[in-house]
C-alpha cells in the first residue's frame, strides 16, 4: 500500500461534502483546530449549498471533490458529514492525478465508499472524525487525527471485553461502515479482505439489520480469510415489537462461529464521543488477550 505524504506545518486541508448539506458555522470548530495544528483551511463549493438534504446535486459535489482532489496545494480533503450520497458521485470522479500523488481523505460513515474504493487503487485513507460536532468528541478523538496525519507513533490500547476472542495478527486494516460495506458489495469498489484485518461500526439500525448485513458478508467470503475482526460503535440498535433475539454482539459472535479468528468487540471507533482516527490500508498488528485489545500501527 501507498501512504499519502505526511502533512507538516504550513500545509492546506480543504473541507468539502460528499454527501449531507453542511453551513460553514457548523465547520469553525474544525477550522480552528486545524488552525492550531499550524494547517489552513479551504472550503468547497459545497458548503452553504444546497439541494434537499445534500450539499449541492451530484454534479456539484462530485466537481468540487475533483478540484480538491486535483489541486497539488491541496495536501489533505477532509469530509464535512455524513449522511447519504457519497456513493450518487463516486463513478463521476477521476483519480488519476491522485494516483500519482495520493493525498490523504478523512471521514467515515458515508464515506466508506471514499474509503473502500480508494483501497482498491493500493492508496492508504483515514477513517476518522468530520468536522461536524468535533468540538464534541473526546480529545482522544482529536490528537488521533494529528498523530495519523503528522506520522506520530500510535497504538490504540483499551481494556478487553468479556465477548472478545483472544488471538494475535497483523494485516491491513480495512472496513468502516457496516451498512455500506454491504451496499458495496459486487460493485467495483467492494472490499477484497482475504489476509486482512476487517474493521465494522454502524448507527441506528434494526438488529434483524445486522444480521441481513453480516450474513451477506459471509456468503460473499469476506470471513473466509479474513485475519481478525475489530467491531466498534454499534450505536442507538433498535428491536421490533417481536424481538429479534439477539444483541448486534451475539448476532457478530453467532455469525463468526465457523472461524477461528481473533475479534475485538467495543472498539472505540464510529459513531461514538470516543472515534479514534483508523488508517486503512496499513498494516498493522491486532492484539487480543484477556486484559486488554492492542491495535499498533
Amino acid at each position: 500500500m501507498r501512504s499519502p505524504k505526511l502533512l507538516v506545518p504550513g500545509d492546506t486541508v480543504a473541507i468539502v461534502s460528499t454527501a449531507r448539506k453542511v453551513s460553514s458555522k457548523e465547520l469553525e470548530a474544525a477550522s480552528s483546530l486545524l488552525e492550531n495544528w499550524g494547517l489552513k483551511t479551504v472550503l468547497g463549493k459545497t458548503i452553504e449549498a444546497e439541494d434537499n438534504q445534500f450539499a449541492g446535486n451530484d454534479n456539484l459535489r462530485a466537481s468540487d471533490f475533483q478540484e480538491m482532489l486535483d489541486n497539488p496545494e491541496i495536501k489533505a480533503i477532509w469530509c464535512a458529514r455524513g449522511g447519504y450520497g457519497t456513493v450518487r458521485i463516486i463513478d463521476q470522479l477521476d483519480f488519476t492525478k491522485f494516483k500519482n500523488t495520493p493525498k490523504w481523505v478523512i471521514g467515515y460513515s458515508d464515506i466508506t465508499v471514499l474509503h473502500s474504493h480508494i483501497h482498491n487503487m493500493g492508496i492508504e485513507t483515514l477513517h476518522a472524525q468530520m468536522p461536524v460536532d468535533i468540538e464534541s468528541k473526546t480529545e482522544a478523538s482529536r490528537s488521533s487525527i494529528k498523530k495519523a496525519l503528522f506520522g506520530e507513533d500510535y497504538t490504540i490500547t483499551i481494556p478487553s471485553e468479556k465477548n472478545d476472542r483472544v488471538g494475535t495478527v497483523s494485516g491491513q486494516l480495512v472496513g468502516g461502515n457496516l451498512s455500506i460495506l454491504y451496499s458495496l458489495c459486487g460493485s467495483p469498489s467492494a472490499l477484497n479482505t482475504n489476509g486482512k484485518i476487517l474493521f465494522i461500526e454502524d448507527l441506528d439500525e434494526y438488529l434483524y439489520h445486522i444480521d441481513r448485513m453480516t450474513q451477506n458478508l459471509k456468503r460473499n467470503g469476506m470471513f473466509v480469510h479474513l485475519k481478525g475482526l475489530i467491531v466498534g460503535g454499534m450505536s442507538q440498535m433498535n428491536d421490533n415489537a417481536i424481538p429479534f433475539g439477539k444483541t448486534a454482539t451475539e448476532i457478530i459472535l453467532d455469525v463468526c462461529k465457523d472461524y477461528d479468528f481473533p475479534i475485538a468487540f467495543n472498539f472505540p471507533a464510529g459513531h461514538l464521543d470516543d472515534n479514534r482516527a483508523l488508517i486503512l490500508g496499513r498494516e498493522v498488528i491486532l492484539e487480543v488477550n484477556n486484559k486488554k485489545v492492542i491495535l499498533n500501527f
